[in-house]
């Protein structure tokens, strides 16, 4: 896997064609290594950027592509899987991974307050039928890894004691605000590689994810300081950062102005180890991303979603 990926989820900002757009621009400077998922509904889009790629002379072989199964899709992962196939006009992917471990849905721009009618707990039964389903499409040869994406170390400990096929990724939440270093040790400990989404803090993240507490990285005085050494905007020495700790970050943007620096930096910049321990020292617990459209009847918060 590239060590520096580029998401796709637009948001409630960018439609189909922006994301696509950027998508071949990226490839055009060096970008080999793209994430998304069906939810985002911009896969036919981005299929077709990824023709576009391939005839602009790069192989098939050097991309790295993941998508993902949504939470109302999960007693059909093998055609989810063939639709996100079918859209993004592939023979395989590189990795596929379970959205949300909740079957628990809902509509496009919702606010924060709704909440699907049907949303449960987290069931650990449940969601192995649904991972069952994932290691057939390895066994079928649509996907060359599964994966998982916002869990928890007790719902991945369960995972791995029933599983036949491993996770090889997890997909989280990864920012220098929010470290989750409990589980960021247990995935590298299980030889379950860490992808790292939000890497700079989401600042186009819809407004429903949006409270009040939230903290930006980006104006983080020990981010702002490195920063100026090298001479780079605070978004790089966050995707840095989280690069040189042993995760790998997919930013998202449409702009070439600002996806293409990261890369650049990637390949020729370091933090030293004292900015590393600095970055370490201002984990502020911030998650941004919290999910409170997937509660259930009876949940207190948002933080049930998180054991």
């Amino acid at each position: 896997m590239p060590a520096i990926g580029l998401g796709t989820f637009g948001s409630d900002k960018y439609g189909p064609a922006e994301v696509a757009a950027a998508v071949r621009e990226a490839a055009s400077v060096g970008y080999r290594h793209f994430d998304c998922a069906s939810v985002y509904r911009n896969e036919p889009e981005v299929g077709e950027a990824l023709q576009g790629v391939a005839a602009d002379g790069i192989s098939r072989e050097s991309l790295w592509i993941t998508s993902k199964v949504w939470n109302d899709r999960h007693h059909e992962v093998e055609q989810s899987c063939e639709q996100s196939l079918a859209d993004l006009k592939l023979d395989y992917l590189d990795l596929y991974l379970v959205h949300w471990p909740f079957p628990n849905s809902h509509g496009p721009g919702v606010s924060v307050d709704s909440r699907d009618l049907h949303a449960v707990p987290f069931v650990h039964e449940q969601f192995m039928e649904t991972w069952r389903q994932m290691e057939r499409l390895v066994d079928r040869g649509l996907v060359c890894h599964i994966g998982t994406s916002n869990m928890t170390v007790s719902k991945l400990t369960g995972v791995l004691r029933d599983a036949s096929v491993r996770p090889a990724a997890n997909e989280m939440e990864i920012h220098p605000h929010f470290q989750q270093p409990e589980l960021f040790d247990f995935c590298v400990r299980e030889q379950i590689l860490p992808i790292g989404y939000c890497p700079i803090g989401s600042p186009s993240r819809p407004e429903r994810d949006r409270t009040p507490e939230d903290t930006v990285d980006t104006e983080d005085p020990v981010i702002v300081a490195a920063a100026n050494r090298l001479g780079v905007h605070p978004a790089v020495v966050c995707v840095l950062w989280q690069i040189q700790r042993g995760s790998v970050p997919i930013p998202f943007s449409v702009k070439r102005s600002q996806f293409e620096p990261m890369l650049r930096a990637v390949e020729t910049m370091r933090l030293t180890d004292e900015e590393m321990a600095q970055i370490a020292g201002i984990d502020r617990n911030c998650r941004l991303i919290k999910g409170q459209v997937f509660l259930w009847e009876s949940a207190t918060g948002w933080e049930d979603l998180w054991d």
